[in-house]
Formats: C-alpha cells, structure tokens, sequence
C-alpha cells in the first residue's frame, strides 16, 4: 500500500504530530509512506522514520497561484500513483481537487475534519472524500447537519494518543529537571495550559483564574505552552498585557512552542483546556491523563468527554473564570491517584487502535479494486 497525506505545513499542533505519528507507524508495517506540505520544524520527523517528504506549497491562501500549486501537486499525483491521498486540511484538500484531472484512476480520495469549521462552501470540500474520516460524533452530526454528508461514507476515527510514549514511567528524568530549571517551576503548583496562541482556546480565562488565585496560594505558576503564529502575534500582545494588567507576571510564563510536550506534562500538577469550541477530545487532554495528570476542560453538548469530575479532572463551563479557579482550588487541596488517572483513557483513544482503525479506512477502498 503507497499512503499520501495532504497538510499545509510540518511544525507544531495536534494535526501535524498525529501525521508524524502515522507515517512512523505505517513505516513499520510496509506501507510506502509519503506526506506532501510547505516544509517545517516537523519534516525530520518523517524522513527519520522512514517516510518521504514533497515539498509543495499547500498551505497559502493565494488564489491567484492557486491554478499552479495545483498542477504541482498533480504531477506529484502521477508520478506516485499512490492508493490512498488523505487530505488533513482544506487549503490541500481544494488544490489536490483541482488537480484531480491528473490523479490517477487507482487513488481513493480521504478527508479527516478535525474540528467544527465555519460552514461555508471552503470547509465543505472536507466532506468530498470517498470516506471522510471524523474525530468524533460531535463532528460527525455536524457535518451530517450542515452538508448533507452520506453517513455511509463516514468513519469515525478518536484521536490516538502514544501511550507508551506518553508514561510518567518512560519520562527523561534529566530532560524534565532542565524544564523545570528552565521555566523555574521548582517548588510551583504547575498548570499548564497547551496549545497554539489563539482565541480560540481562552487563555483570558486561564490567566484570569490564576490571578484570582496567587495570593491564597503564592507558588501557583500557569504556564502557557504554543507557538504563536505571525497573524496572531496581536492576539498574543493582548494576552501580556492581560498579564500585566492583573499583576500576574510572576505567575504566568509563555514557554512559545516546546518539542518535548511530554517533560511539560510531568512538570505539570494540573493540565487545563479551556477551548471555547471542542468538536472533540483534544489531543493534550488524552496526552496529559496517559501522563496521569489531572485535566480541567470545557465540553461540547454531545462530545464523549474522559474528564470526569472528582475522578481524573473536571469540567467547566466556557469563560467560566470562577469554575476554573474553584476546579483549579479543589485540585491544589486534593491529589488524585495518578495510575487511575491514566487508566481512565479508552483504548479508542490509543495510538494503536488509531493507525488500525484508519488502515482499515484504506483497506475498505483499495482492496475491491484488487479484485
């Protein structure tokens, strides 16, 4: 089996790693891996487990070069003739459709909609795969509701996460303590707060809620862990003076974007996700419980949440400040068992059943054309 998949870049975010991740296993079970994207921090990984990288730019916006980038990614079609194109991302997704004339008669188009886009004819090109792979049933109603997708070509398909990876057991004691020395966490009630600075995910609440708690209880340090993309660097300048506004500059640090995510949960006592629009579990939230670490996390109306109040974490209410800082209190006051925190993750949301569920997504296209 020959495997393409389709995203605009390779540096930091739940997309990218969970394509990292698949070509490194598919590479292990002889599958030709190949993954096409604008390049990044990310394309070593691919290369280093085996797969091929085509640099090609699938990420701008730019309708004007639009007509060229897709005949590149057409070529690219041609001459790999590979079974399976998975398209990641919208912008990879239209040119890869632009190109169709070229893609040859053997390749099964996949999408995966990662999330609850804007319902607009853009997005809608997510649900053109042959299958359409979704991350959750939020995203699967979602879809269904807002585009008429035939439910026969769906498969839902939970975010997996690498639990041997991610064990406290397997931690780099050495690269954890140099966190801490970094960041100065020694002695600090860490919560961490991780993913790319936007809106989106409600660091107001999370700052705000740190400041409501720094005098009670001086050693609270929040640290806020994700690169900062150039068209947010305004949204980003908010957030400092937020900080700065509050008095909260001993007590809240922005790390920018950091490789090592696992050593950043061991330092962490509480991980908080406070994502004001969540089509699924967000990937931090499985890594951090495999890590045992308690989670606080807002929820969406129909998303099967792991986060169970009193047992693994809790959950809050978007902008919730006071629940967040009550959660974040109960938390300081009361340690739960970190083995039952990891314990508490479904095998639907492993690596493992992951890489199997969407090899049995390609298997459903490719094998009755063998036939």
């Amino acid at each position: 089996m020959k495997v393409l998949q389709l995203l605009p870049e390779l540096n930091s975010g739940g997309v990218e790693r969970g394509v990292v991740e698949l070509n490194r296993e598919f590479v292990k079970l002889g599958i030709e891996s190949h993954v096409a994207s604008n390049g990044g921090k990310l394309v070593e990984s691919i290369t280093t487990h085996g797969g091929i990288h085509h640099t090609i730019d699938v990420c701008s916006k730019n309708l004007f070069t639009a007509p060229v980038r897709a005949r590149r990614l057409s070529y690219l079609f041609r001459s790999l003739a590979p079974d399976i194109i998975h398209a990641r991302s919208r912008i990879p997704a239209w040119l890869a459709l632009l190109g169709r004339s070229k893609m040859p008669s053997r390749s099964a188009f996949v999408t995966t909609v990662h999330g609850l886009n804007s319902v607009n004819p853009y997005s809608k090109v997510m649900t053109y795969g042959k299958r359409v792979i979704c991350v959750s049933e939020v995203v699967k109603n979602y879809i269904i509701k807002n585009y008429n997708t035939e439910e026969h070509k769906i498969r839902i398909i939970q975010r997996g996460v690498d639990m041997n990876y991610f064990n406290p057991a397997n931690c780099d004691s050495v690269a954890v303590q140099s966190i801490k020395d970094k960041f100065k966490l020694n002695g600090k009630f860490v919560v961490s707060s991780v993913g790319r600075i936007t809106w989106l995910k409600d660091f107001e609440t999370f700052i705000s809620s740190i400041s409501k708690l720094k005098d009670s209880h001086p050693d609270i340090m929040g640290l806020i862990v994700g690169e900062t993309r150039e068209d947010k660097r305004e949204y980003q300048e908010s957030l400092f003076k937020l900080v700065e506004d509050l008095g909260v500059q001993k007590h809240i640090t922005f790390t920018g974007n950091i490789s090592d995510i696992r050593s950043i949960y061991a330092c962490s006592n509480v991980v908080v996700n406070a994502s004001l629009k969540m089509g699924n579990m967000g990937r931090t939230v499985v890594e951090a419980l495999a890590m045992g670490v308690p989670v606080i996390a807002t929820s969406f109306e129909g998303l099967n949440n792991l986060v169970v109040d009193g047992q693994n974490g809790f959950v809050i209410k978007n902008k919730d400040v006071e629940g967040l800082r009550k959660a974040l209190r109960e938390l300081i006051q009361n340690k739960f068992e970190t083995g039952h925190i990891r314990s508490s993750v479904p095998n639907e949301f492993t690596l493992d059943a992951m890489v199997e569920n969407v090899i049995g997504v390609y298997k459903e296209l490719i094998q009755p054309q063998r036939h």
